[in-house]
């Protein structure tokens, strides 16, 4: 299988539970990166040497490639490259005319990103902010959405993996009630994109690095967001013309750089290329891939569910579990998990609201599955913990 041999550089033994973090970027994605740094290493969009124009070609590819990843169409959106979920969905907010609307709407089972972004946009604008509570297949209740609303919520829960399932239901309600969708795609977009195909949200956000491919982010945005937009975060690379008092914006003059609109100066060149090929990897992924990944988190979740001193948050499998065993320190496990080269993470994950203050749990621990696991991967986690269990 393709998926597993692309990451020949794991070490026999080594087990990496931890994709949610971030992913390990298959040997075509680092190829790609190491070509842009050895053969044509340049700053985008500023040179017309050779060096340059290649670099410019492969970037644009990488926008091109992350629209039709998403099924979005190149006349009604762009791709802005960023550095994070939370540097993308902040860049939205912080610059975003607050006074278009009402309220500001996120869920409980929201990352940090999203839940302390919408507290911030909030507390600028002196606007209420609404929490819905997510049901549990994920879905969120459409009839409490108020009118005129900036809903900002995950595609998919970085705890459990619960997706919005009612995702297009969210941005029809919202939009027909004057109001605009930002979606916190950084957990499904490597295992669950097809959730975002065709969503229509005004800006979908997301990780690179969740993605396979190297640390970055991006935002795919309506062009139709633009006006409701004041640009304050500013600098290299968004103008082409400056006087003393005033300057004047590519985004405004040329319809299609609309992407530099969010790109203030020097861009992760390299890293966007890699983007293109994590891309461009993932899609030639075969169903046994797809198969192999599958039987894997379906395995191990049902060997945590079937033990009577494990919690799961799962309700069904998913490729990202969250648990903690009854008497056991999670954080302990993890170093004991750590010390058997079986890397997973511990805590809160970035959703402390939830998980502590709704929840009242106490720290968990999270496996979270890739195209790079094999099956004796699942069958080395299942030993150790059942010693642990005992």
């Amino acid at each position: 299988m393709r998926g597993m041999n692309d990451f020949d550089y794991l070490e026999s033994g080594e087990v990496y539970l931890d994709a949610a973090c971030q992913s390990l970027r298959p040997r075509p994605v680092i190829n790609a990166l190491d070509e842009y740094y050895e053969k044509f290493n340049s700053c985008g969009e500023r040179v017309k040497y050779p060096w340059g124009i290649e670099t410019d070609r492969r970037v644009e590819a990488t926008r091109e490639k992350v629209l039709k990843y998403l099924k979005l169409s190149k006349r009604e959106y762009f791709v802005s490259f960023t550095l994070n979920t939370t540097y993308g969905i902040n860049l939205l907010l912080q610059q975003l005319d607050g006074k278009q609307f009402d309220v500001v709407v996120t869920s409980d089972i929201e990352h940090n990103s999203p839940f302390l972004s919408t507290m911030a946009f909030a507390k600028k604008w002196g606007m209420p902010r609404k929490v819905l509570s997510r049901e549990e297949d994920g879905s969120l209740p459409v009839e409490e959405i108020p009118e005129k609303a900036v809903v900002v919520v995950n595609a998919a829960s970085n705890i459990d993996g619960r997706k919005l399932v009612n995702i297009k239901d969210v941005v029809k309600k919202t939009h027909k009630t004057g109001g605009i969708v930002i979606i916190d795609a950084a957990q499904a977009m490597a295992h669950s994109a097809d959730i975002l195909h065709k969503t229509e949200a005004d800006a979908i956000c997301f990780s690179a690095h969740k993605l396979y491919a190297p640390s970055m982010g991006a935002i795919a945005v309506r062009k139709d967001l633009l006006p409701k937009i004041e640009t304050s975060f500013i600098g290299g690379g968004m103008v082409d013309d400056v006087d003393k008092e005033s300057y004047l914006l590519s985004s405004e003059k040329n319809p299609d750089h609309l992407y530099t609109k969010f790109e203030s100066g020097l861009q992760a060149w390299g890293e966007a290329i890699a983007l293109g090929a994590a891309i461009d990897w993932l899609e030639g992924l075969s169903k046994a891939d797809h198969e192999n990944l599958k039987n894997n988190y379906t395995e191990l979740f049902e060997f945590l569910n079937a033990s009577e001193k494990v919690t799961l948050v799962n309700q069904e499998a998913n490729p990202t579990m969250s648990f903690f065993i009854n008497g056991v320190d999670s954080h302990l496990l993890g170093e004991a998990l750590g010390a058997e080269r079986i890397m997973a993470r511990t805590g809160y994950f970035c959703a402390h609201y939830y998980l502590d203050k709704v929840r009242h749990f106490p720290p968990l621990i999270r496996f979270s599955l890739g195209y790079h696991n094999r099956p004796e991967d699942i069958e080395k986690v299942k030993k150790v913990m059942e010693k642990i269990v005992k």
